[in-house]
C-alpha cells in the first residue's frame, strides 16, 4: 500500500499514525463555564468536490475559531445521508458519510490521480451542496481509490475492532446488489436474514464489503486528524445524535427485535409529533419506534455501543428529540396524517442512569425542544443534562414562561436558532408580523436588520454556560442560508455551503471582541 504524506495541508495537519488516529480520545471533554461555539455542517465547508470535506478547509476553519477564540464546534450528524438528503435518514446509526472523504488527501497517500476526479462537474453552484451530482460520481472515484489499496488484513482488522460493521458492510453490499432497494423490498431469505443465505451471500460480495471497511477507514482517519487538531487548538467538538434510526438501515434490518415490527419485520407504528400550532396534520416521520422493553432488557447494550460510538468521534454529544424518552408519539403504520396517534412511556431515567453508569465521562446535551409536559421537565431536571432554549421561541405567541429570556440559567444551551430553524434575517421577514414586532420591542429597536446582532448579543449575555451560534447569523445571511425546513424535503434542505472569502479576520476578530467581553473565552486555550 502506497501510504504517502501523513500531512495533507502542511503544518495544520500534526503528522501522527494510524493507530494514534484511530484510537485518539479528547482528554478535554469536559463543558467549561462560559463557552461559545459556532454551529456548521461539515457539507458546509468550502471545497472544490462538490461538498465540505476533511481537507485544508476543515484546519482553516478551525484555525478561524481558534482566532475567534470560541472553545466549541457543533457539527450535524455524520453519518451517511439518506432519504431527502437528510443525515437524520440514515442507512446507519454507526457508519459515516463517504462524501466527506477528502480526495486531494488521498491523492497525496498515492491512492488517486488528480485527472481521476479533477474534471468532474461537481454541482452547479460552489454556494449549494448537489447532492444528485455527488451520487453519480462520488462513488466510482472512491472505488479507484481502494482498487489501489493492498493492504487488505488492514481493513479485516478495522472490521474486526468496529463490531457494528459486519452488518453495515453486509447491508450495504446486498443493497448494491439489489439494485438501492430497500431491505424491506428484498427476497424473504435475505430480509428475514435466514443464515445460510447470508453465509454464502457475505462469502460471494466480500470484496464489495471490504469496499465499505475502506470507506469507513478513509473516513476515521481523516476526521481524527481533524478531531485532534480542533483539541490542540482549544476548539471541542459537539456531535449530533438522532433519536430514531431509519426504517431502511443496517440497524433495522440486522437487529429487529430491538424495533416495534410484525412477524414479517413491517414496522408496527412509527414516529411523528401530533397536531401543533405549526401543522394542523402534525408531522409524520416514518422512523420506526424502539421496542424499549427489548432494549431495557439488554441493559440499552445497543444504545449504549451507539453513544460510545459518538463519544470516539467527539467531545460532547447532543441527543436529538430528548423528549422522547420521557414519552413518544407513535402513529399506525400507513398513516398519512399524525391525528392518528397517541403518547406512550419510554425508558426515563432507566435509560439515562444505564448511559452514566456505563459511559461516566459521557458530555450529554439534552435537546428538549417541543411538547414538554412536567414528566419531561421532571427528566431533564433528574438526568442533570443541560437543555435548549432558543431566543427566537421567545417571541412565538404560543411561547411558555420557560421560553423567555429571563428564565435562562446556567445549566443550558442557548441557541439564537438551530438547523431546523430560519437564520436570525431570514426570521425576521418571515416569521409572523406579530413575533417580529415583539422582538424588536423587546431590544428597544426600530430596524429588522439589527436583530441579529441583538440576538446574538442577548445569547453572549445570558447567564448560560453554553450557547451555540449558527455562522450563518454571525454573517447576518437570509433563509437562502437556511439549512433545513423541517417536515419537507427536497428543495434547499441540507445544501447550504459556505463561501470560503466569508472567514475574514475582521469577523474572527469581531466575534473574539464578543466573546472576550462576555467572558466566554473561559474555554478557550
Amino acid at each position: 500500500m502506497k501510504q504517502g504524506k501523513s500531512n495533507p495541508v502542511g503544518s495544520a495537519n500534526p503528522a501522527r499514525s494510524v493507530d494514534a488516529a484511530l484510537s485518539v480520545r479528547s482528554a478535554n471533554s469536559a463543558l467549561s463555564a462560559r463557552s461559545s461555539c459556532i454551529l456548521l455542517p461539515v457539507s458546509s465547508l468550502p471545497s472544490p468536490y462538490g461538498i465540505g470535506t476533511f481537507g485544508k478547509a476543515a484546519f482553516e476553519w478551525i484555525d478561524f475559531l481558534h482566532e475567534a477564540k470560541q472553545g466549541y464546534w457543533q457539527v450535524l450528524p455524520l453519518s451517511p445521508t439518506g432519504f431527502g438528503d437528510s443525515p437524520y435518514q440514515s442507512f446507519s446509526a454507526f457508519a459515516k458519510n463517504p462524501y466527506f472523504i477528502d480526495l486531494d488527501i488521498l491523492c497525496e497517500e498515492g491512492l488517486l490521480l488528480p485527472s481521476e476526479f479533477a474534471d468532474i462537474r461537481w454541482g452547479r453552484s460552489d454556494k449549494q451542496v448537489d447532492y444528485a451530482t455527488l451520487y453519480q460520481y462520488r462513488e466510482g472515484v472512491l472505488r479507484k481509490a481502494f482498487s489501489r489499496f493492498t493492504d487488505a488484513a488492514l481493513l479485516d482488522d478495522f472490521a474486526t475492532a468496529h463490531s457494528w460493521f459486519d452488518d453495515y458492510g453486509l447491508f450495504m453490499a446486498i443493497k448494491n446488489l439489489q439494485g438501492q432497494k430497500s431491505w424491506q423490498q428484498w427476497d424473504e431469505p435475505l430480509r428475514l436474514r435466514d443464515p445460510g443465505t447470508l453465509v454464502g451471500i457475505r462469502k460471494e460480495l466480500a470484496e464489495d464489503i471490504r469496499y465499505h471497511a475502506f470507506v469507513q477507514y478513509q473516513f476515521e482517519r481523516q476526521w481524527r486528524a481533524v478531531h485532534e487538531y480542533a483539541n490542540n487548538k482549544g476548539v471541542r467538538i459537539i456531535g449530533d445524535v438522532p433519536i430514531y434510526v431509519a426504517l431502511d438501515s443496517a440497524d433495522v434490518w440486522s437487529s429487529p427485535e430491538l424495533f416495534q415490527l410484525d412477524d414479517n419485520y413491517a414496522p408496527t407504528e412509527i414516529a411523528g409529533c401530533p397536531p401543533d400550532g405549526f401543522s394542523a396534520e402534525g408531522q409524520v416521520w416514518g422512523n420506526p419506534l424502539y421496542n424499549w422493553e427489548a432494549i431495557a432488557k439488554t441493559a440499552f447494550l445497543w444504545w449504549i455501543q451507539r453513544l460510545e460510538s459518538n463519544f470516539d468521534l467527539y467531545d460532547m454529544v447532543r441527543i436529538d428529540h430528548f423528549r422522547g424518552l420521557e414519552s413518544y408519539y407513535a402513529i399506525p403504520y400507513g398513516s398519512k396524517s399524525a391525528k392518528d396517534g397517541q403518547w406512550k412511556p419510554g425508558p426515563g431515567m432507566l435509560f439515562v442512569n444505564a448511559i452514566k453508569e456505563a459511559l461516566p465521562y459521557a458530555h450529554i446535551i439534552a435537546e428538549d425542544l417541543g411538547f414538554l409536559t412536567e414528566g419531561v421537565q421532571k427528566l431533564l431536571k433528574d438526568s442533570g443534562y443541560p437543555g435548549m432554549k432558543l431566543i427566537q421561541f421567545a417571541f412565538d405567541s404560543r411561547a411558555s414562561e420557560s421560553d423567555q429570556p429571563d428564565s435562562y440559567e446556567k445549566n443550558m444551551v442557548v441557541y439564537p436558532g438551530t438547523h431546523d430553524n430560519d437564520t436570525i434575517r431570514g426570521w425576521s421577514k418571515t416569521a409572523p408580523r406579530a413575533s417580529v414586532k415583539s422582538a424588536m420591542k423587546y431590544f428597544g429597536i426600530w430596524r429588522k436588520r439589527l436583530l441579529p446582532g441583538k440576538m446574538i448579543d442577548l445569547a453572549m449575555q445570558c447567564p448560560a454556560d453554553l450557547i451555540v451560534i449558527p455562522l450563518q447569523d454571525w454573517l447576518e445571511l437570509g433563509s437562502e442560508a437556511r439549512m433545513n425546513t423541517p417536515s419537507s424535503t427536497g428543495g434547499n434542505n441540507w445544501r447550504w455551503r459556505l463561501e470560503k472569502k466569508a472567514l475574514t479576520r475582521e469577523l474572527a476578530s469581531h466575534i473574539a471582541e464578543k466573546t472576550v467581553k462576555n467572558e466566554r473565552n473561559k474555554g478557550w486555550q
